[in-house]
């Protein structure tokens, strides 16, 4: 069995992370925004949509990483790439063509935010899926856990500094209009990045499971006495219900506190780029640390970071900026610390229940991930209409304040939940590597 990946490859590979997250940072960072201030939608509703389309997105995920682990499609992975890259941008245009108005606009809207979460899923899982066969070696998978995210935080400054500037330009035309131009150019750059990445992609490695592939019913078993993966993903949901809370309230936080809509964009945009800074930092303390200390170390600054704003209420654009900025550092630990832990619930599965699945554990990630997203975006929106927020209005002292208590403690709460479950994780330092190498003498 070969254990290690030519360097390249693995860059490469990783690369496709800068095209899913053009698609992945506009949603995240913008749509919401853009559902009420362009759109005009109320918060409620607004939130309503996105949560739906976030559990959706979950549901297709998990169904496709089912699907590719019975009918073992490993080989044509890069051909789905290929294949689906095209679909997949239009899906994105269509999410941010502006609709007419009315009950019609409404349906309209939520079926084209459905079909892009439906087309993301086919092309992300696969992908996914595909990092877990391009090598076995958890240094290779921390190497492209650590590049993906330097791709993905590259995509993020982009979507946040260029999504009005460029959509403006293309199109000149409305808020709105902006938007579309911006998506069209988002899927243009995204589509040639996947079918470079389908082309090439090579797995280093054939680990294919021995007799009957796993019925769906045997993978849910696996995965659910996998302790491995389930004290990750418990941990993964309370964080990104912490982070997502936290990013979705920037631009609205900006816009309604601050009183400066593009120190917001720019406040995204400086988070996006520190990303990318700070993580051969991280992937550094992950060598000295392991994976799960790492966890708890950005965990714990990041939870000092947001007492302190519960304490020192912020109103100035550089301030929040600052604080932003500091908090997107130790965030991005957080990312890393899943993303470079996830594949390795796969060897200490097979180890601990004779049950190796793949697809099915990514498939399932994005299920419980996208659930924590509709969940935060519930949330969020509850917090903010139940306090009185109108779009494009100017709110009140009340509204106000409740808008920085769910930036605020929210996320915090959250935070410690995470670490409360990553404690539980078997993972510790060394652990994957002893698995593999146990692994590696039964099979010469």
């Amino acid at each position: 069995m070969t254990l290690r990946a030519p360097k390249l490859s693995l860059l490469v590979f990783a690369f496709g992370d800068f095209a899913f997250n053009l698609y992945w940072q506009s949603i995240m960072l913008f749509l919401l925004f853009y559902y009420t201030e362009a759109l005009g939608l109320s918060i409620a509703l607004a939130a309503a949509i996105y949560t739906a389309a976030s559990v959706w997105d979950g549901i297709a995920n998990f169904i496709i990483g089912m699907v590719a682990d019975r009918r073992g499609t490993q080989a044509g992975y890069g051909r789905i790439l290929v294949l689906g890259s095209v679909p997949l941008g239009l899906a994105c245009i269509l999410t941010y063509a502006p609709p007419p108005s009315g009950a019609w606009g409404v349906a309209l809207v939520i079926a084209g935010h459905l079909l892009f979460r439906t087309a993301y899923a086919a092309l992300n899982i696969p992908y996914l899926a595909m990092g877990a066969r391009i090598s076995v070696d958890s240094h290779d998978r921390a190497l492209v856990a650590g590049m993906r995210m330097v791709f993905g935080t590259a995509a993020w400054v982009v979507v946040a500094r260029g999504t009005v500037p460029i959509g403006a330009w293309l199109t000149g035309s409305s808020a709105a209009g902006a938007y579309l131009g911006a998506a069209m150019v988002f899927a243009a750059i995204a589509t040639g990045v996947l079918m470079l990445v389908g082309v090439t992609y090579r797995p280093a490695v054939e680990v294919e499971p021995q007799g009957l592939r796993p019925s769906i019913a045997a993978s849910l078993v696996a995965l659910a006495r996998n302790r491995a993966f389930v004290t990750l993903n418990l941990a993964m949901m309370a964080m990104i219900v912490a982070v997502t809370v936290l990013n979705k309230s920037v631009l609205y936080y900006f816009k309604y506190v601050v009183g400066d809509d593009a120190a917001g964009q720019s406040a995204l945009a400086w988070m996006g780029l520190v990303s990318g800074m700070a993580v051969p930092l991280w992937m550094l303390l992950q060598r000295a640390l392991g994976t799960r200390g790492l966890w708890f170390l950005a965990a714990g600054l990041c939870m000092a970071g947001l007492a302190l704003f519960a304490e020192v209420e912020i109103r100035g654009a550089s301030a929040m900026q600052i604080f932003l900025v500091a908090m997107q550092a130790a965030i991005v630990g957080l990312h890393f610390a899943f993303w470079a832990m996830l594949p390795n619930t796969i060897e200490y599965g097979a180890h601990a229940t004779g049950q190796r699945v793949e697809a099915a554990v990514f498939g399932m990630a994005a299920l419980l991930q996208r659930i924590a997203i509709g969940a935060a975006t519930a949330i969020l929106g509850t917090s903010f209409a139940s306090a009185g927020f109108v779009a494009n209005a100017e709110q009140d002292a009340a509204t106000l304040a409740a808008m920085r208590w769910t930036l605020a403690l929210v996320p915090l709460g959250f935070l410690a939940l995470s670490c409360a479950a990553m404690w539980a994780n078997p993972l510790g330092k060394g652990v994957h590597g002893r698995i593999v190498r146990g692994i590696g003498a039964e099979n010469p």
